[in-house]
């Protein structure tokens, strides 16, 4: 062999001779079973190619290959291994020059074929598949490196390569024995996946993703979850960290694919999303942020028909159950928050907006999803995209909270504090806290009760910033307006008065100055006269737990603010009130048997925090207490009356008038009317009578526009549609005036020229520049 080697060496021009002849004595000794001389020609070709580097190798290479070709297709298991063993030596050589004509696609497909192998004894059978596995891995080896090689990432190979790779992956026969020290098959294989996915290019990801996402659809691998999530996490450490992004949009693309599968597989997909998101936490999921929060917001609302049809597909027998949609609602919420913290701040603010634009609003927006899922269709979407957002703001965290909490965002927001649907308001509530809580106080006010000494708390203050105050001058009103009406409602529990006090707790420590707290202990005594207000859609109990939170939060505040003779009033009254009338103190009514009385007629005098007593020693303490003696009445806005609606249908918009009399085909010419004491007094009287006949009209309106034909009103709209046209035609002609004329005003007598519009004035070249 050292001779040959020698010969080969000084003579590089006899190579492809060499090669030839050992190649036609192996192929004859092959033949005739010899395979000791097998064995030692493969050697002996081993050898050679090993210490051969010269330029005329590539003619050596081509008499090599052909006799590992021969070796594998021999039906000897272990000709396939000597010829997978040598191949694999060959790969870990590094070329000088490249082979332009080299093709690999048949060393592609039998490695593949040998990684299924199904041989009867299992530890052959084992040799055989990592032969298999060895053997692919050689293959990406020697073709990655050389552009002008074939092209390994084609899909022809991709559809081979990858599937081999996760049949041995799966098998769970194939795990090592504990304490083996040889490598087991899934273990190669990891290890070979690795790399693979670890050379691919930008470009390359798609054809190295879709045979994954292709293996995992052909044999059910979606619902056990725990494989394909094991894969995915395989893929996402594996490849360059610049193209994870990717992943997620195959992941999604899948998901929109598999949109009428089974609710398991979905929320296989679903899950597999989630834990991709979090190890892609680089601080984007790519350029099409929003795209991806689109598809899964999709998903939930087809997720949400599905469940009230009871079935994916209505073209087949494919049918699922409310608790299988269930399981993907909550896996789909899971995912939104995963891909939100993976975002920056002013992303995850855009998000936020997204998802407050998808929410339906009765008459804002339309119902989504399908028309057989109705009123609670667009309920349960609300829920569920409540929900989503509550996920999304949960790890929210923002210095300046006029960026946390635009108007765009507040607004729609708010209005659905005053919907009917209590489940509904609970989680506005927690969104709310969740994003005014910056300092990780929360958990400190979960439990309502009256506290003595806050000291215990130890609260996290700080300064209240410019932007804060600016925060609270344009939006506090509206947020203290919201916290009363949401007080009011009649179906509130435990639980909303528990996040309500939270959110009260949280104003007072993080927006709080002099202003906001003689806002919020205002806002709090209107608290108590809407307790005591007579008013029957409030229950005793609520009433009692209304008492109960205004009680709560006046200690708490008045800790805050250390007024001493404040502190001392409002102790004073709790005192009082543990002794007579427990039933109006946290601690009695926010447990789980409430003790309510029979009435609260005794409720009076020294058991109730006194306005004006507050006031003055708020105002001995330098407070200005003059928005204090003015009384908290909360304007109910026409927004807040549309959000209160129930019904989709009944919230078509009502200021379409039908009338004949205020109909803008007639001109509305009436003089100016002068208002005298007959006149107020005469429309005090007539009140009654015109809101009877202001209801009958729209009821007629809403009628009109269920039950008329489309053509009726199609042609009703054409008709305003002509007249606006008409009137903006006389408006332009009134507002154009002619030209002034060169020789000053027009001769008397002379009738006036029409009026020229501007744009058909003919202007002397001279003036224009």
């Amino acid at each position: 062999m050292e001779k040959l080697t020698f010969y080969a060496l000084s003579a590089p021009e006899k190579l492809d001779r060499i090669g030839a002849y050992l190649s036609e004595r192996l192929s004859r000794d092959v033949a005739r079973h010899r395979y000791g001389y097998v064995c030692i020609a493969m050697e002996a070709l081993d050898q050679l190619l090993m210490a051969c580097h010269c330029q005329s190798i590539n003619l050596f290479v081509e008499s090599f290959l052909t006799m590992v070709r021969k070796l594998l297709e021999a039906d000897k298991p272990n000709l396939q291994i000597l010829g997978t063993n040598s191949f694999v030596k060959f790969a870990n050589i590094e070329e000088d020059t490249p082979s332009y004509h080299r093709s690999y696609d048949f060393f592609v497909s039998r490695f593949s074929e040998m990684c299924h192998s199904s041989y009867e004894d299992p530890d052959v059978r084992t040799k055989i598949r990592m032969a298999g596995i060895r053997g692919l891995q050689g293959v990406v080896r020697k073709t990655v490196r050389d552009e002008l090689q074939a092209n390994i990432w084609e899909r022809q190979h991709m559809d081979k390569i990858v599937p081999s790779l996760l049949f041995n992956l799966q098998d769970p026969t194939d795990s090592g024995s504990p304490g083996c020290e040889k490598e087991s098959p899934a273990e190669l294989t990891e290890r070979c996946f690795r790399e693979l996915l670890g050379r691919a290019a930008y470009g390359n990801i798609k054809n190295a993703i879709k045979p994954v996402l292709m293996h995992l659809d052909n044999h059910s691998l979606w619902e056990g979850k725990s494989f394909a999530v094991r894969c995915f996490k395989i893929i996402m450490y594996s490849i360059q960290s610049q193209h994870s992004h990717l992943v997620i949009q195959q992941l999604l693309g899948h998901l929109d694919a598999n949109s009428k599968s089974s609710a398991t597989v979905r929320a296989g997909i679903v899950e597999v999303l989630s834990e991709a998101a979090v190890i892609e936490a680089s601080g984007s999921v790519g350029p099409t942020v929003l795209e991806v929060f689109n598809t899964l917001l999709k998903q939930l609302r087809l997720s949400v028909d599905y469940e009230l049809t009871g079935s994916c597909d209505p073209y087949s027998n494919n049918m699922t159950t409310t608790d299988q949609e269930r399981q993907l609602q909550e896996a789909v919420i899971k995912t939104i928050g995963s891909f939100a913290n993976t975002l920056p701040i002013y992303q995850r603010a855009e998000v936020m907006l997204f998802i407050m634009g998808k929410i339906p609003v009765p008459g804002i927006y339309p119902a989504l999803g399908s028309p057989i899922a109705g009123f609670e269709g667009s309920r349960m979407i609300q829920v569920m995209l409540l929900k989503s957002l509550l996920q999304v703001t949960e790890r929210y965290e923002s210095s300046n909270m006029l960026a946390a909490l635009p108007s765009s965002f507040l607004e729609p927001l708010l209005s659905f504090t005053l919907m009917e649907d209590p489940e509904i308001r609970l989680l506005v509530l927690s969104i709310l806290i969740s994003l005014i809580d910056r300092h990780q106080n929360t958990h400190k006010f979960t439990f309502l009760s009256i506290l003595s000494d806050i000291s215990v708390l130890k609260l996290k203050v700080d300064k209240c910033s410019r932007q804060d105050n600016l925060f609270m001058k344009k939006h506090g009103q509206r947020l203290y307006r919201h916290i009363f009406l949401t007080c009011s409602e009649e179906n509130s529990g435990r639980s909303h008065y528990q996040a309500l006090y939270t959110l009260l707790a949280l104003l007072s420590v993080e927006l709080a100055n002099e202003e906001v707290v003689v806002d919020l202990i205002r806002l709090a005594l209107a608290l108590q006269d809407l307790a005591l207000a007579n008013d029957e859609r409030l229950s005793l109990y609520n009433r009692c737990a209304v008492h109960a939170l205004s009680a709560a939060y006046l200690s708490l505040i008045s800790q805050l603010t250390t007024v001493p003779a404040f502190c001392q009033h409002i102790q004073e009254v709790i005192e009082l009130r543990q002794k007579e009338v427990p039933y109006l103190l946290p601690e009695d009514i926010f447990i789980e048997n409430p003790r309510v009385p029979e009435s609260l007629e005794r409720v009076e005098g020294e058991v109730l925090f006194q306005q004006f007593q507050i006031a003055e020693v708020l105002g001995g303490s330098g407070y200005n207490i003059d928005i204090l003696n003015t009384p908290f009445t909360p304007q109910i806005t026409d927004e807040d009356r549309l959000s209160k609606r129930k019904s989709i249908g009944d919230t078509i918009s009502l200021q379409m008038d039908m009338d004949p009399r205020y109909s803008p085909e007639r001109e509305q010419k009436s003089p100016a009317e002068q208002i005298t004491f007959e006149t107020l007094k005469n429309a005090i009287v007539d009140s009654v009578n015109g809101e009877e006949q202001e209801r009958e009209k729209r009821r007629l309106v809403v009628e009109r526009f269920q039950t008329a034909p489309f053509e009726e009103i199609a042609a009703h709209c054409g008709a305003k549609s002509s007249l606006l046209q008409s009137k903006l035609d006389q408006i332009f002609e009134l507002t154009i005036r002619p030209p002034p004329s060169p020789s000053g005003s027009a001769s008397q007598g002379q009738t006036p020229t029409r009026s020229v519009p501007v744009y058909e004035m003919k202007f002397p070249d001279l003036c224009v520049y």
